[in-house]
């Protein structure tokens, strides 16, 4: 690969090269279609698959498509408007509501913290340091993950080099490039020290215990208790996430890497957060992206039987330390 090119590639997240790979050979080894292709072999592609995946893999596989195109130097076939009726047709014969993760609840993450600081203690007494430092680790995921916000691949590429905390005051972290970070151009996200459920100390307890100075902040350990180099792969933020509610009590099936973002989301939302503060705060450029994060039903919390009402509304305030 020359200079230009390691440029170029550098521009695309890995993850989108890697879909729309497998995009491009589904359409030419397992469909069988001809590359470059017109709007009528799309709308047969479409129709095909119409019935057997959901609407967004077809419009990631459409993306896919275009971007091939466009690249190449040929029209874009996907921008038809005999593509864009069958898009439409799908959706009318085919309606399908979007699977979303449950949201981690407060109260639920108060479980798994309080489940995993006893167990970490205990591991302590027993000399056992491969799970103290497993659930230092998974404390400090789930808050950060919960408290920041984080998507699970910002969470697995945060470094400790790019990272500043100091107890009692609050954390600070530096991602040179997010989702919403078109231009790459680098976003600080910070995090004041909570009162309970504190990231910041958390993460200070993880990286101590550690000896972490430099890397990746969240890693895993061995069997054995050793703390690989490489920051854990985001792909298996969902089964530690669930081992971790599991033995934590909780209904672990209902979460994934997103809930802890869907969890704060309907947090801030339930606690009297604009959507503007909390798009800022969270770091989405998209209104449509932060609703859909949001569970509308929190936002009957105040008039719900039994709710604490202006109680829980200064939640933060109260807990984030003066």
């Amino acid at each position: 690969m020359n200079k230009a090119d390691r440029y170029l590639q550098a521009g695309t997240r890995e993850n989108t090269r890697r879909s729309y790979r497998a995009a491009i050979e589904h359409f030419e080894v397992t469909w069988g279609g001809f590359l470059p292709a017109t709007g009528d072999g799309i709308v047969r592609y479409l129709a095909e698959y119409a019935d057997k995946h959901t609407i967004n893999t077809l419009k990631q596989r459409l993306a896919a498509l275009a971007q091939w195109h466009i690249t190449q130097g040929f029209p874009d076939p996907t921008k038809t408007p005999t593509v864009k009726q069958m898009i439409k047709g799908i959706r009318t014969l085919h309606p399908a509501q979007e699977k979303q993760a449950a949201p981690l609840l407060l109260l639920h993450l108060e479980q798994a913290v309080s489940w995993l600081e006893r167990e970490a203690d205990l591991a302590a007494e027993r000399g056992d340091y491969r799970n103290v430092m497993r659930h230092r680790r998974d404390i400090a995921l789930v808050l950060i993950g919960f408290w920041r916000g984080f998507r699970g691949d910002e969470l697995a590429r945060l470094q400790v080099e790019h990272t500043q905390a100091e107890s009692g005051i609050g954390i600070t972290f530096y991602l040179p490039h997010t989702k919403g970070d078109r231009q790459h151009l680098g976003t600080s996200f910070h995090t004041p020290a909570l009162k309970k459920l504190c990231p910041v100390q958390a993460y200070i307890n993880w990286i101590t215990v550690a000896g972490i100075a430099r890397g990746p902040v969240f890693r895993k350990v061995d069997r054995w208790g050793n703390l690989a180099e490489d920051g854990i792969n985001s792909g298996s933020l969902i089964p530690l996430l669930r081992r971790i509610f599991k033995q934590a009590g909780l209904s672990a099936d209902l979460y994934s890497s997103h809930s802890m973002r869907r969890g704060f989301a309907t947090w801030a939302s339930a606690n009297g957060w604009d959507i503007k503060a909390l798009m800022t705060y969270v770091g989405w450029k998209d209104m449509k992206s932060a609703l859909g994060y949001m569970d509308a039903s929190a936002s009957f919390a105040g008039l719900a039987v039994g709710a604490r009402g202006s109680d829980t509304r200064t939640w933060i305030e109260h807990q984030c330390v003066k």
